[in-house]
């Protein structure tokens, strides 16, 4: 079978979401033959990503949250506003994924939760199958808890653009912390931890990690640093620009974002510290590493809300590392979730014969 990838580019979850996709399906013997990744022009796609995809990779103009000026938290509405006016642009970018698509001629094409491939799909009525996966998707499921505290202005804003990525799919994969049942055209699974992961041989060291969404959160942890510093802090970023290590001093560094060299220090950190992706809250999980979370935007304030219920660690508005440490000594995980996560393969492999069994029952020979 014959399959085209379509992925949102902000952050590193969908993108590592993708890797480990690309690498079951070939494992099992299918071809991934291309990566359409939606982005900001500004933003490189980071180099793990393209060191480690083994598909060619193409790139087009996407949408991405803007964070209010003098706040480092995203503005929901102000992102809305600032790309109504590029539409245009917009537009040129879903003719590239039809065109795209159309020149594969995939068996089933993979969004991993990118907004202008579901917009293409309702506009073009594309003929192949459209399998949708993500963590999102699993906010639009009867039983998910939303966080009571969230605008509920945001909530449902970023319910409707939910919806705007899965527009005619075949089939929504939530990745989810735990087991659920399945709910219309929603199947629940376990999300995909590399194999990387797995591999790592996880240690207790003295230190904290980190892993900031937007290189503007970096002043509070110097902040922090300046009055705890004795206290050593790694942290990764993807900052334009940055040298592969910014060095402040002896204890708190800043890096580049480097897939491998994240992995060695999230097995042997003693707690870790992030914006609330999900990707990197799961494998925190998998390695029995307490989690502080503090959301940048409503989405991961519904990550961060769902990680805590199931024992992932705490969330908090500010980088006060400090709660951090004092929460560590308390904490006790969540063993069953390793378990849940290894039958992610098995399921998602399932659900993917169903699809195309349904839709493509005669297959297509490599």
């Amino acid at each position: 079978m014959r399959y085209v990838f379509i992925v949102q580019g902000e952050g590193r979850g969908h993108l590592t979401q993708a890797i480990a996709t690309r690498d079951l399906l070939v494992r099992e013997g299918h071809e991934v033959t291309e990566v359409l990744v939606g982005k900001r022009s500004s933003v490189a796609l980071p180099l793990f990503f393209l060191e480690r995809i083994g598909t060619p990779v193409s790139t087009f103009a996407s949408v991405y949250f803007l964070f209010s000026p003098g706040s480092k938290r995203a503005h929901f509405f102000r992102t809305i506003l600032h790309h109504a006016s590029r539409l245009p642009a917009y537009f040129k970018s879903v003719l590239f994924i039809k065109r795209r698509v159309e020149a594969n001629k995939p068996d089933v094409v993979i969004n991993f939760y990118e907004v202008l491939a579901g917009v293409t799909y309702a506009l073009f009525r594309l003929k192949v199958p459209c399998v949708c996966m993500a963590h999102q998707y699993l906010f639009l499921h009867p039983d998910f808890l939303l966080p009571p505290r969230a605008s509920r202005l945001e909530l449902r804003a970023l319910l409707f653009f939910t919806r705007l990525t899965c527009l005619r799919a075949v089939r929504l994969l939530a990745l989810s912390f735990r087991e659920m049942p399945a709910a219309g055209r929603m199947r629940v699974i376990p999300p995909r931890v590399r194999g990387e992961v797995k591999q790592q041989v996880r240690d207790s060291g003295d230190f904290i990690l980190g892993y900031l969404l937007d290189a503007g959160f970096a002043g509070q942890v110097i902040e922090w640093h300046e009055r705890h510093p004795g206290i050593p802090l790694r942290f990764f970023w993807n900052k334009e620009g940055a040298p592969r290590v910014t060095r402040v001093d002896d204890h708190l560094m800043f890096h580049q974002l480097d897939a491998t060299a994240f992995l060695e220090q999230m097995a042997a950190c003693k707690g870790y510290a992030s914006t609330g992706g999900f990707e990197s809250i799961c494998e925190a999980m998998y390695l029995q590493k307490p989690v502080m979370m503090v959301p940048a935007h409503v989405e991961q304030e519904c990550n961060a809300f769902d990680a805590m219920n199931v024992g992932a660690g705490i969330a908090s508005a500010t980088f006060d590392l400090s709660t951090l440490i004092d929460y560590i000594p308390s904490y006790v995980g969540n063993p069953g979730f390793v378990a849940w996560v290894d039958r992610a393969d098995e399921m998602f492999t399932r659900e993917l014969e169903a699809v195309t069994g349904e839709c493509c029952p005669a297959g297509r020979s490599n």
